[in-house]
């Protein structure tokens, strides 16, 4: 059984089909780079996956851990494991991260029938993850994203996911506006978060976060269709020749 099995994928928005037949299949293990020229409908997958009723799903299923993903609210969906990093994260004034986590990591326990986190076992749970994206514990004190820089909060995204233990973590751009540093700290925390029991989605542009992120498959999303698909060079391929290289492959077919 796949983690995640997609078929026949058609999703809309208002009268505009943006999904058009999507095919994809991500198992345990692996990591996926989703690419693609902006508008395509890479950001619309990461939605539709996490459960944003913004788009209509008017064709197709998703299947994850076998089961129904579409019949799944967005609570279900995260409490199983579903994460998604966002491009631009939100902040939530008020909110401290610890409070933000502690409230996040004890749903997922009431939804496994399981006891709220003891604070020892929290407060030790945090040490250990600030580390892997070099997050102070100053930091992790402020509200949610709250004056953080983009750097700060693609890291504190990253800390999430290392709190969560996500099944399926989906990754939008998470390399947006990075420079090379927090580049390499926010990717190098992916990596220790990441097993050989879950999956990573890693939805991206740019060759530079495959440096540090390797896929095991490159995905090249175009016009609402998984159009080819490769091991971690076709990203380099994309990055020499563009995506009017696919177009002209797709033309030619």
């Amino acid at each position: 059984m796949s983690l995640l099995e997609i078929k026949d994928l058609h999703v809309s928005i208002g009268e505009k089909e943006i999904l058009k037949g999507l095919n994809l299949t991500i198992e345990k293990g692996e990591i996926h780079a989703i690419m693609g020229p902006n508008g395509n409908g890479k950001s619309t997958l990461a939605a539709v996956i996490a459960g944003s009723d913004k788009f209509k799903v008017t064709k197709g299923e998703i299947f994850y851990k076998g089961m129904d993903l579409l019949s799944m609210s967005i609570e279900q969906r995260a409490c199983e494991g579903i994460f998604l990093g966002f491009q631009y994260p939100v902040e939530i004034p008020g909110v401290s991260i610890t409070n933000f986590m502690k409230t996040a990591i004890n749903e997922q326990r009431k939804y496994k029938g399981l006891d709220p986190i003891s604070a020892k076992d929290f407060l030790a749970l945090m040490k250990e993850k600030e580390k892997y994206v070099e997050l102070s514990s100053t930091l992790a004190g402020r509200s949610v994203n709250e004056g953080f820089s983009g750097g700060e909060k693609k890291r504190n995204e990253i800390f999430q996911m290392a709190m969560l233990q996500p099944t399926l973590s989906i990754l939008d751009e998470t390399d947006s506006g990075l420079d090379i540093d927090a580049l390499r700290i926010v990717a190098g925390g992916v990596n220790k978060v990441h097993t050989k029991d879950d999956a990573i989605m890693v939805i991206t542009h740019y060759q530079r976060l495959l440096d540090y992120i390797i896929p095991d498959v490159v995905d090249i999303l175009y016009e609402g269709r998984i159009v080819k698909s490769g091991d971690k060079d076709l990203a380099k391929v994309l990055e020499q020749k563009g995506y009017d290289w696919i177009k002209q492959e797709l033309s030619a077919q």
